[in-house]
């Protein structure tokens, strides 16, 4: 997992609330577990005219123009701007994947869906919540700058943007903590590796007829 320090790129506006994860990733792309290739399925149903399956070609199918990813200003985008209870709907990781293989590293809404939120984490993308007036303030500065940047600062806690903005968040400080050293889980006890294997020596040298094969 990469590690997230410094975050600083254009933003780009979803307006909705309550967007689940079958908007986010549509069931049909559930096939596969690589967790990358998801991100040109990112939104399918709101981003491309036509129904999407596994394995088409994206690149000749018809867009939506009206959808923001679709906006020439935001194809790069690295901030997601969103409103609340995000990632609501079915538990499916593929959602942060697809968010994360899009090129998206944060996101910023008022709330989200508790396991949708903490699959982000896992996945290396950073999820903050801020209060609705200030997603209101930021939407309202958006309209007004559509090349809007903004730096986050994970290790400070701070966003900034133009005109002195600065918007302090809060964060789990072990979630931070794995954020900037790039840790999921599995990472985090991988720390631990030698002393999982000097104890599963000590382990077989005082318990060895637990490691004797049957005979079947």
């Amino acid at each position: 997992m990469e590690k997230v320090s410094i975050i600083d790129g254009v933003v780009a506006p979803l307006d909705r609330s309550n967007v689940d994860t079958d908007a986010i990733i549509p069931k049909q792309f559930l096939k596969s577990i690589k967790r990358t290739g998801f991100g040109v399925n990112l939104f399918d149903e709101w981003r491309y005219l036509d129904h999407g399956e596994p394995g088409m070609d994206c690149s000749n199918r018809p867009l939506n123009k009206e959808f923001v990813l679709n906006q020439t200003q935001y194809k790069k985008a690295q901030i997601l701007l969103t409103r609340s209870n995000f990632g609501c709907g079915s538990s499916r990781e593929h959602a942060p994947w697809a968010i994360v293989d899009y090129g998206f590293k944060a996101i910023l809404a008022s709330s989200y869906a508790d396991i949708f939120y903490n699959n982000c984490f896992k996945n290396g993308l950073l999820p903050i919540v801020l209060s609705e007036e200030i997603i209101q303030q930021l939407f309202l500065l958006l309209k007004e700058q559509p090349n809007f940047n903004l730096k986050i600062d994970l290790e400070n806690q701070m966003i900034h943007g133009a005109s002195e903005l600065s918007i302090p968040f809060e964060l789990d400080s072990y979630r931070k903590y794995c954020l900037i050293n790039g840790l999921d889980e599995i990472g985090q006890t991988l720390k631990y590796g030698n002393s999982i294997d000097d104890f599963e020596l000590k382990h077989k040298k005082n318990f060895p007829w637990l490691f004797t094969e049957l005979e079947v």
